[in-house]
């Protein structure tokens, strides 16, 4: 079967690899029809690592995925073959306490597609277990299944955010995790959500969304703009979805006295924590590393009429094209959101 492989630091091709083979006891065999692109998949193109995650051999990429279910293990009921599905990349030891305590996504054993030495699903095929391979329904795409994955972030972001209804939220960055946090917090229960971004274009794929604010962070603050707008109070709930250091300068006063702040966005280096002003408007921290007990809701919310994924696809690949794909994702064109490559 075919697979993209990469094998070191701006080395990647489409290379025959042997076929997965039966899924064991518990897992299931998928043929892939869309994968998205990630920034993680780019980096360790580009760079060869990602942190401590080094890519020391060969690596098929991809982790955002969704496909068709063609062979089931034994115990495995609640799929069959011809089932669309989409996939949560993730997959913990079960016997590990971070799973006992419903932290999976922080298991240190967690088998993560594309993240060394695991391979990823920009393949024919894979298998996977079936505990983590979700049923799409009839209303969503293969595209929109792909998407799960990077909605599934701001699920989690929004969740642990603890979003009571008519809450006003603020989100840092209308990159793809901005967007998809934006979503969800709306439909979490936002009256309002303002998103800042440094790029017109790029907030201006949110234009007609009921409930979003755009804020152009090239002419105005947002914690100015957001303070005007409710009485000098401002937000409260905050989401830092950039990981860039300057936006950390303003972070600690943006929220409402007594709000949070969930950070989202992942920092290359160390930035500053101004501890004082934290602590004197009474902000409560939330992080967010991937996602857990999640991606089933994240499902069943963008089938609903509160969410539509599709228009956030910027263009799709066809597998030959790969390469192409990843040199227009380094291009940054700023109305691009998603692309996406098909394999069917």
């Amino acid at each position: 079967m075919r697979a993209l492989m990469l094998h070191e630091k701006n080395r990647m091709s489409i290379e025959e690899v042997a076929p997965v083979g039966s899924p064991g006891p518990g897992q299931v065999r998928i043929a892939m029809h869309t994968v998205g692109i990630c920034a993680s998949d780019v980096h360790y193109w580009t760079d060869g690592k990602i942190g401590p995650f080094v890519v020391e051999a060969p690596m098929i990429l991809g982790h955002e995925g969704a496909g068709t279910v063609v062979e089931v293990g034994e115990g495995v009921t609640h799929l069959a073959a011809g089932d669309r599905v989409a996939m949560e990349p993730g997959v913990p030891d079960p016997t590990s306490r971070a799973v006992k305590e419903g932290n999976y996504n922080v298991d240190p054993g967690v088998q993560f597609w594309a993240t060394p030495p695991v391979h990823g699903c920009l393949a024919d095929e894979v298998i996977h277990s079936a505990a983590y391979t979700y049923k799409l329904p009839d209303s969503l795409s293969f595209a929109e299944g792909a998407l799960i994955e990077p909605f599934s972030v701001g699920m989690f972001a929004a969740t642990k955010a603890g979003i009571s209804p008519g809450d006003v939220a603020a989100v840092v960055g209308a990159g793809t995790i901005g967007i998809m946090t934006a979503l969800a917090a709306r439909a979490g229960g936002a009256s309002t959500v303002y998103i800042s971004d440094v790029l017109p274009q790029k907030l201006a794929l949110l234009d007609g969304l009921e409930g979003i604010v755009t804020v152009d962070a090239t002419k105005e603050d947002l914690g100015e703009r957001v303070r005007a707008e409710t009485g000098g109070w401002g937000p409260q709930v905050v989401f830092e979805a950039t990981g860039a250091a300057p936006a950390y300068r303003k972070l600690w006063e943006l929220p409402a006295p007594g709000g949070r702040i969930v950070l989202v966005g992942m920092p290359v280096d160390p930035v500053p924590f101004d501890i004082a002003t934290a602590q004197s408007r009474g902000i409560s921290l939330e992080t967010v590393f991937r996602y857990a007990n999640v991606y089933q809701k994240a499902i069943d919310l963008a089938a609903s009429d509160a969410v539509d994924l599709s228009r956030f696809v910027s263009e799709t690949f066809t597998f030959d094209d790969s390469v192409g794909a990843f040199e227009r994702f380094l291009e940054g064109r700023p109305t691009d959101v998603k692309l996406q490559i098909t394999l069917s």
